[in-house]
C-alpha cells in the first residue's frame, strides 16, 4: 500500500513538474530590439471583449475633418469585418446543431439577415474614445478613435430580424441561438 501511495505522488509530482514546465510562453513579453522604442497610441487600450465588439483606427490628413473621417472609416470597417466574422460562425455552429432539413437554405437567411443586422447597427456605433492632434512643424493633423458596439444589441436585433422572417420563425429556436452567440464570444475574447 505505501508503495502505491508513493507512486501516485511521485507521479503527481512528476505531471505538476512537466506541466510548469511546459508551460505556453505566449504572455511573455518580448523584448523590442534596442533600435526601437514602442509608441502607444491613443485609444488603443480599448480591446473587445465577451460582451462589447471593440475597434480602433486612426486618421491622418491635412484637414481635421477628412482625418476624422478616414479614422471613423476605418473603424467602422474592422468593427463590420469582426461582426461579420463571428455572425457567420455564429450561424453556422447554430444551424448544425439545429433539427432543420433545410440547412443550406436556413444557412443563407442567417447570413442574409446577418448582414442586413450588422449594416443597421453600425449606425449606432459609439465613439468610446476619441482624440486629435497636430504633428508639430507641420500642417497634418492626426484623428484617432475607438468605437464599440454592445453584443447583446447585436443578439437582439439579429433576434428581431430573424422573428420577422416567416420561414425561420417556425423553427427559430431563440436559447439555442443565444447561447451559441456567447459560446463565440467567449471564444473571441479568449482568442485576442
Amino acid at each position: 500500500m505505501r508503495k502505491l501511495t508513493s507512486a501516485i505522488v511521485f507521479a503527481g509530482l512528476s505531471i505538476a513538474l512537466i506541466a510548469t514546465g511546459c508551460k505556453s510562453k505566449k504572455n511573455k513579453e518580448v523584448p523590442l530590439p534596442t533600435d526601437e522604442v514602442e509608441v502607444k497610441l491613443p485609444c488603443s487600450e480599448y480591446k473587445s471583449d465577451a460582451k462589447t465588439f471593440r475597434a480602433f483606427s486612426f486618421g491622418e490628413s491635412m484637414d481635421l475633418n477628412t482625418a476624422k473621417r478616414k479614422a471613423l472609416s476605418n473603424a467602422r470597417a474592422e468593427l463590420a469585418g469582426m461582426l461579420s466574422t463571428t455572425m457567420k460562425v455564429v450561424g453556422d455552429n447554430y444551424v448544425k446543431s439545429s433539427e432543420y432539413n433545410n440547412k443550406e437554405e436556413i444557412l443563407e437567411r442567417f447570413e442574409e439577415n446577418a448582414r442586413t443586422v450588422i449594416n443597421q447597427e453600425l449606425r449606432g456605433v459609439i465613439p468610446v474614445c476619441e482624440r486629435s492632434s497636430k504633428v508639430k512643424n507641420s500642417n497634418v493633423f492626426k484623428y484617432y478613435v475607438a468605437l464599440e458596439l454592445s453584443a447583446d444589441r447585436l443578439a437582439d436585433s439579429y433576434y428581431q430580424t430573424l422573428t420577422r422572417d416567416q420561414s425561420l420563425k417556425i423553427d427559430y429556436n431563440y436559447e439555442l441561438f443565444k447561447k451559441t452567440f456567447e459560446e463565440e464570444m467567449r471564444r473571441f475574447e479568449q482568442g485576442r
